[in-house]
């Protein structure tokens, strides 16, 4: 990645979305590479804001593939009945060498098997290591497979590529935090260096609230997550940490629920939720009956 696009890429990366898009909107005077790569980043930062509409209406099938993946991300995002298809033509991007080398193609087809929790072939495109962002998705799988000692053996590969750079910060706080111990106290450090250095989002006082409930803190942690819904009400990460700290205070929960429920699309935590109440409520029925 280019310096020229250091602003637009950072802050989406910390998860100043549109600050990102504002970012790429003042560019000018590059090369067609890099306003490609700037028009990934911008149109990510609108599907990130839930401008799914927006980023599916402007991306046609003249442009390069790799915006045309990111295109790809909003319809499979936004459109449920036509997941499907998106995972196939995901398929179809990887059987060709020429369209596989793309690191975006790589990147978006990890996102979609992800979100469709085929991790193995999430990890394969990973695999490829064509740029950072696939080494830090690399790495965020390994912790969610709970496997944090192959996620550190993967963060050594990000650190010697670029040590500082804002995804191998973040990638090393993920890491420390799933290892935990003493760990979580460096994660914690990480999250109030990149806020203090640019900008505190939700994604960055999200990162901050979880380590501080890993450590037990969650009177720190709540004062955390109200500062990162006041910035956006609607964020899944912080209405669902809020839930989980709420209930650690003692405090009621069901508002954040009841707006998680809202939320389009749904989160997987929701899905879980409603199908456990779905199972409880045949249960009762069932007792009831008998």
């Amino acid at each position: 990645m280019g310096d020229n696009l250091f602003p637009v890429y950072n802050n989406f990366f910390i998860g100043a979305y549109q600050v990102a898009i504002n970012e790429a909107s003042d560019l000018q005077g590059l090369t067609s590479t890099e306003e490609t790569e700037r028009d990934c980043y911008m149109y990510r930062a609108y599907i990130a804001l839930g401008s799914y509409q927006l980023v599916i209406d402007a991306i046609t099938d003249s442009h390069p593939t790799a915006l045309q993946a990111v295109r790809l991300l909003a319809q499979y995002l936004s459109r449920p009945h036509e997941r499907a298809q998106c995972v196939a033509t995901v398929a179809e991007w990887l059987g060709d060498g020429a369209l596989a080398a793309s690191a975006t193609v790589q990147l978006i087809a990890a996102l979609v098997y992800s979100h469709e929790g085929n991790t193995p072939d999430a990890l394969k495109c990973c695999h490829s290591g064509l740029s950072l962002e696939l080494m830090g998705l690399m790495v965020h799988l390994l912790i969610r497979m709970d496997r944090p000692e192959l996620a550190d053996k993967h963060l050594k590969v990000m650190q010697n590529a670029d040590d500082d750079a804002t995804l191998t910060q973040l990638a090393t706080a993920s890491v420390n935090l799933a290892q935990g111990g003493s760990k979580m106290q460096d994660a914690f450090y990480v999250f109030q260096e990149l806020g203090d250095k640019y900008s505190w989002t939700p994604k960055l006082y999200n990162g901050s609230a979880v380590c501080q409930m890993a450590m037990g803190r969650y009177d720190d942690a709540e004062k955390d997550l109200v500062e990162a819904i006041n910035k956006d009400s609607k964020d899944p990460d912080t209405l669902q940490n809020l839930a989980v700290c709420s209930l650690h205070l003692g405090k009621p929960v069901t508002r954040f629920v009841n707006q998680l429920k809202t939320l389009v699309p749904k989160p997987a935590a929701i899905t879980q939720l409603e199908s456990l109440e779905a199972a409880f409520d045949s249960a009762n029925s069932a007792y009831v009956s008998a």
